[in-house]
């Protein structure tokens, strides 16, 4: 397969059309989804700082990414270049910032409803780490156009489960909502294995590597979730806080729903 797909992968250039209308989509996906949140009165601006700066530094990497396949499509590689060294900087802030935001929900008792806390507690870091790798695997080759490309863009689609999250009916997805985002997600490589298909007459490897990077998240997310690990992991984090009271693999309750019972009861 990669001696196929290396052969038909030679002008890389031509493809600046394809990830940039694919960047429109996948920013649109985002904006879409915190949007009608906004629009539905289910989220608002007055939260912690924590969380603005979250929201401030991750729509900053939307906009970034989407500047940097406008960059390429035109041609304009220097600037492309000076950006991308930006953005490896703005990854650590979005690694750190992820994980900060994570453990404040989890240790308030607040996580979404339709996720388990200790499901909540493991899939959020473990995808922007993952989102993390593939970036900087992408970072490593970019002197590969072909494959900087592709694994930049698997990178980008694991970003959009907060936002497929959003226009999802996740609750009536219960208990498989996490996983019904990571789907979704999984739908933009797919496309673009499909595009590789109908224009080289074979995938580029890079999807593999993208798509097997969000099935290894997936694993060792359901592999933590489910096991001794995960309680002790969630036991640490929570200590004396208000989430020790939340059963780690039992959903809280629904906004204006009835109160959560204390204790650690594992529904599995």
């Amino acid at each position: 397969m990669t001696t196929l797909a290396s052969a038909g992968f030679r002008r890389p250039a031509r493809d600046g059309g394809f990830f940039l209308t694919s960047a429109i989509a996948m920013a649109l996906v985002i904006f879409a989804g915190f949007s009608l949140q906004l629009a539905m009165g289910r989220s608002s601006f007055a939260s912690p700082p924590l969380v603005h700066a979250h929201a401030l530094v991750f729509m900053g990497w939307v906009v970034i990414y989407l500047m940097q396949n406008v960059l390429a499509a035109s041609g304009r590689r220097d600037l492309h270049r000076r950006l991308g060294w930006l953005a490896a900087g703005w990854v650590v802030l979005m690694i750190g910032l992820g994980l900060a935001v994570t453990l404040a929900l989890v240790r308030q008792g607040r996580a979404p409803f339709f996720f388990r806390p200790l499901q909540f507690l493991v899939f959020d870091p473990a995808s922007v780490l993952t989102f993390a790798g593939l970036t900087a695997a992408a970072i490593a080759l970019r002197r590969r156009t072909e494959w900087h490309r592709r694994l930049q863009f698997c990178a980008m689609a694991l970003l959009l489960g907060p936002g497929f999250g959003r226009l999802l009916p996740l609750p009536l997805m219960r208990p498989w909502a996490w996983e019904a985002t990571l789907a979704a997600s999984a739908v933009f490589p797919l496309i673009g294995i499909v595009w590789d298909v109908r224009r080289n007459g074979a995938a580029h490897p890079a999807w593999g590597w993208g798509l097997g990077a969000m099935a290894a998240c997936l694993l060792v997310t359901e592999a933590v979730t489910y096991s001794p690990v995960g309680d002790a992991l969630y036991r640490q984090v929570t200590r004396g806080t208000p989430g020790a009271a939340m059963a780690p693999l039992a959903f809280p309750a629904p906004p204006g729903g009835p109160p959560v019972a204390k204790g650690r009861i594992a529904s599995r």
